[in-house]
């Protein structure tokens, strides 16, 4: 049974009238890929990225996109700019040069909206029945601004008849930038997701998977920057019962928190009222390993509720970018269960909150990084340790940390 509280939210929506309109179906019938069996979108061309995922989903060979660089804008009020469903599964799409996917579209919509000029509550969607051979890369994900509709949702995720799949609040609330549901299990490369705010929680990435968590979404060589949320989760937002594995990303000026006592009033929800969550935020009966990442300038690092949960060669520096407003100060890791935190290096805030990082296997009171532009550390004792950004020409994995 749907909760009264996501009950009164959807007649709210309903009320609103934030409705769009569907595209008319294009002829794909001169859609073809290249010799190399690649499709390319470009901005001016006569099809829309979601109409060529479409297209290549039928196609059983060929399952490579290259989308050109530009600016990709939705052209009606939903839930995302692009979506994949199982139909989808195993297709790459991929950018080629500066391409920026963005929620914003300023010719739609009323500038007097708290959302404009955003017309859909994501701008990517990984739906049910995705698997790691699915993959993003490449691209700048922009623009959420915490748009919550319901329209559309049948198109991007029709009804499932398994309870454990019925859509609530949190499927149109969480993730700005991207939306995991179900079971989901994307590979995202070489992403820069970054300046997207959410309604709730995961203003970057939103990862709920309702216990269908025997795979992983694998995040690497990404960025998350700039992120927003009332709720928890700034940059990446574990839902109860998900999996990730987060590797060499860079997670920097993420905030959440700023909502707590507005989601408290109105929806009866509280999580971590006292100290706030991290950029980072792991409910309990979630999985997630993460290493070599440097989290800095966040409003908390990480909060995490998992059990054995993996973290490796990470930067904690400084993530104390709190407004005052929880009445306890921010932290770099809040961690029930810190048997596997190894090689890692902290400062700033409360540091380690619960004291449950083993001294001797990690570095509590490190030295300044010295960072970069890029926020690769100078100081020789980080070799190894957090977030490097991959060399021109470098391959995912590959060359010396």
């Amino acid at each position: 049974m749907i909760p009264r509280y996501v009950r009164l939210m959807l007649a709210m929506l309903a009320t609103f009238g934030m409705v769009g309109c569907i595209d008319a179906p294009v002829s794909n019938v001169d859609l073809k890929p290249d010799e190399n069996g690649v499709y390319h979108v470009i901005p001016t061309g006569k099809w829309t990225i979601q109409q060529v995922l479409d297209h290549v989903a039928d196609d059983r060979d060929n399952k490579h996109i290259i989308v050109h660089a530009g600016v990709y804008r939705p052209s009606e009020f939903g839930q995302a700019l692009i979506w994949f469903q199982r139909k989808h599964d195993g297709i790459i799409l991929e950018a080629e040069g500066d391409v920026t996917l963005t929620a914003e579209n300023p010719e739609l919509g009323d500038s007097s909206e708290p959302h404009f000029p955003a017309v859909v509550n994501h701008v990517v969607y990984f739906g049910d029945g995705v698997s790691p051979r699915t993959t993003l890369r490449g691209f700048t994900i922009t623009g959420a601004r915490g748009l919550m509709t319901t329209e559309g949702d049948q198109r991007v995720e029709p009804d499932s008849a398994i309870p454990d799949l019925v859509k609530n609040l949190l499927f149109y609330a969480d993730g700005g930038g991207i939306k995991v549901f179900g079971r989901s299990y994307p590979t995202l490369e070489e992403l820069k997701v970054v300046n997207n705010t959410a309604a709730m929680c995961g203003g970057g990435i939103s990862i709920e998977h309702r216990g269908f968590n025997d795979d992983w979404v694998r995040i690497r060589d990404c960025v998350f920057q700039g992120n927003r949320c009332p709720g928890t989760g700034a940059a990446i937002d574990l839902l109860s019962g998900s999996s990730a594995i987060i590797d060499n990303c860079l997670v920097v000026e993420n905030i959440s928190n700023y909502g707590y006592d507005f989601i408290a009033t109105t929806y009866g929800l509280q999580y971590h009222d006292q100290h706030g969550s991290g950029a980072l935020t792991v409910f309990p009966h979630s999985r997630v390993e993460v290493r070599n990442c440097t989290f800095a300038g966040n409003w908390n690092g990480v909060d995490d509720r998992g059990e054995a949960n993996l973290y490796e060669g990470c930067i904690f520096w400084h993530n104390d970018a709190s407004d005052g407003s929880r009445s306890g100060g921010p932290y770099e890791i809040d961690i029930v269960d810190a048997s596997r935190v190894r090689n890692c290096y902290l400062r700033g805030g409360l540091g380690d909150l619960r004291k449950a990082l083993n001294p001797q296997h990690n570095n509590l009171e490190a030295d300044d990084p010295n960072f970069d532009l890029d926020y690769t550390p100078r100081h020789p004792s980080y070799r190894g340790v957090g977030y490097r950004p991959l060399s021109k020409g470098q391959e995912p994995d590959g060359g010396p940390r």
